[in-house]
């Protein structure tokens, strides 16, 4: 039982206190066994299939520029992951590009991959030829790549979303997996609602995919309804019945709408799956997705249950979330599985009094072996060489390859490190998402500064704030305007507001420390919608809660970094903004018609 008392405080043991804690047990104890990290490199290969570009993109607020999405790419490659699936071509031009970008320059890379071969990039089709057609025209340039395609099962989805018969569904999965052969032989089929569907009804649509050619069969549990023993049996009863199950590879694909998304699918992997769809941080529509970060550490921590082989390199794992967490704004719950920044403190006497004697009292796995305590620290003696060194080290090869980015990131770097003693990894990297992964020139403002008076009316605690800001607009041209709020920030968004003159709403405004002590920068989140056309720019308008935002438009999100909590604001606002400019006003041509009527509709615009 956890004992209260003075050593119940926040232990987070540094590198000096965890060698000493490793260096044995106590004279006369029996060394305990230890969980690590391990290579299975006899089991059977399960293939990791990364789905956060594409579902985890779909959690509010979480769209993210092309070059955040060609990072994170990147970064899925470093860590292993088989198959990536970048995106939805047909859903816009942007996602479109990303696609192909990252089939183009991702695609080819095998550099720090175990399996010596490329990720392979797939992109989601729905079932029908124009978006087979512009998914293959997007990721044809990857060396490996992949086409899925999906097509509702379920009567509740046949009747009333769809609105057809058993015999259409399989009519148009047929010719959708069957178009799709004929331009790439790696093929994958969803039966989206499987968990829901009628099983003898499955096996007859599978039977009739594999027939016309396809080669990965995936069983998503759409709304996270199933539990674990009733998802594994469905997927030993396809494995059994369908006739030719021995010459695909069943795969799948859970949500977390009841918590069991991680739990599912470990017990299908068991049941026969042999691909696993997971997210990073467990992002994705509603409650998420299966947690690449936790199944893959339990197939790694406990290969007695799972002897499965993962081409995973863990110790990118820490570093592949952070970059997420970043770049979508969405923050990882501190006690979340592996990642969290809680899942190897610990606070409780009894146990930090076991961990100091040995290790493995607590931990059943090391924090080395997920990339979590690897944090070294750079100061302002520091120069050019060893700021690349160590982006290269965070994984940003591209970036320290880019002399004249790295070394406007190096004068960032150098003006941070003449405000605090130490420059962390956190702050690298809080420099980097402000920096490099915003949209294009030709679409961004530039914050150029910003002068600030505020204080109390006489006789009240009402502050008042006149914020002058200037922007450096695509061409150059700087634009200052000011305006009056009701406290600094609200004056500061004002102004920028007058500047941009794009009438959006505030939903969600986070202040946080990006690491501590008194000279920290500060970190400051905003998600915006856009409001109506013909509305208003100049005020600041806010939603009472982010749960009160509008369903019906997208989120757009942005992040600053600043020793100033102004200066951060006004940097996020304009991320903000300039994603709002960049993704939301591209029309995409090749869309299939979502109307009511339509016979390409999918519910809300969204997949699987």
């Amino acid at each position: 039982r956890d004992q209260p008392g003075s050593m119940a405080r926040v232990l987070r043991l540094g590198a000096a206190a965890r060698t000493a804690a490793r260096r044995g047990p106590a004279r006369g104890i029996v060394p305990a066994s230890r969980a690590f990290s391990t290579v299975n490199a006899e089991g059977e290969k399960l293939i990791v299939f990364d789905t956060t570009l594409r579902d985890g993109e779909q959690s509010p607020g979480a769209t993210l520029t092309q070059k955040e999405k060609l990072m994170i790419a990147r970064q899925l490659s470093r860590l292993g992951v088989d198959v990536c699936e970048a995106g939805f071509p047909i859903a816009s031009d942007g996602d479109y590009e990303a696609v192909k970008q990252i089939a183009q320059e991702v695609g080819p890379l095998v550099e720090d991959r175990a399996s010596g071969l490329p990720m392979r990039i797939c992109g989601l089709a729905r079932a029908n030829k124009k978006d087979i057609d512009r998914c293959y025209d997007a990721v044809r340039h990857a060396p490996l790549h992949r086409i899925h395609t999906f097509l509702a099962s379920s009567d509740i989805h046949l009747e009333h979303k769809l609105h057809i018969s058993r015999a259409e569904c399989i009519k148009r999965a047929v010719a959708a997996v069957e178009h799709a052969r004929s331009l790439c032989d790696n093929i994958e089929f969803s039966p989206e609602d499987a968990g829901r569907s009628d099983r003898d009804f499955l096996v007859e649509l599978l039977d009739a995919v594999i027939e016309a050619g396809a080669t990965t069969l995936n069983i998503p549990d759409t709304v996270g309804y199933t539990v674990p023993e009733e998802f594994a049996s469905l997927i030993a009863h396809l494995k059994a019945n369908c006739k030719r199950s021995s010459e695909v590879i069943f795969s799948t694909h859970c949500h977390n709408d009841l918590g069991l998304a991680t739990a599912n699918t470990l017990a299908a992997v068991n049941a026969g799956a042999r691909q696993v769809e997971v997210t990073l941080n467990s992002l994705g529509e509603r409650a998420g997705n299966t947690s690449l970060e936790e199944v893959v550490m339990a197939v790694r921590t406990r290969p007695q249950h799972y002897p499965y082989r993962v081409d995973i390199d863990t110790t990118q794992i820490v570093r592949a979330s952070k970059m997420v967490a970043l770049y979508t704004g969405i923050a990882v719950q501190p006690n979340k599985a592996i990642v969290g920044a809680n899942a190897f403190a610990h606070e409780a006497g009894i146990h930090q009094h076991g961990v100091l004697k040995h290790a493995a009292t607590y931990e059943i796995m090391t924090p080395a072996s997920v990339g979590a305590d690897s944090e070294l620290v750079l100061g302002k003696h520091s120069g050019k060489a060893a700021f690349k060194q160590r982006l290269q080290q965070l994984g940003y090869k591209e970036v320290a390859a880019d002399d004249a980015q790295l070394t406007a990131l190096v004068q960032e770097f150098k003006t941070v490190a003449d405000q605090k003693k130490v420059v962390t990894d956190a702050d690298i990297e809080a420099i980097l998402v402000d920096r490099v992964a915003m949209p294009d020139a030709k679409d961004a403002w530039k914050f150029h500064g910003l002068q600030l008076a505020a204080g109390t009316l006489a006789g009240t605690d009402r502050v008042r704030a006149t914020s002058t800001v200037q922007l450096i607009d695509a061409e150059g041209n700087e634009h200052t305007e000011a305006a009056i709020g009701a406290g600094p920030v609200e004056a500061t968004f004002r102004a920028i507001n007058r500047i941009i003159r794009r009438p959006v709403t505030l939903v969600q405004y986070n202040v946080s420390a990006v690491t501590g002590g008194k000279d920290a920068l500060g970190g400051v989140l905003v998600h915006i919608q856009p409001k109506p056309p013909g509305s208003s720019y100049e005020d600041v308008d806010a939603v009472e809660s982010p749960e009160a935002a509008s369903k019906s438009k997208p989120i757009y999100t942005g992040h600053g970094t600043s020793n100033d909590i102004i200066v951060a604001s006004a940097l996020s606002y304009v991320s903000a903004l300039n994603k709002l400019i960049a993704l939301g006003d591209r029309v995409n041509d090749h869309k299939v018609d979502l109307s009511a009527g339509s016979t390409d509709r999918i519910l809300d615009g969204k997949a699987i």
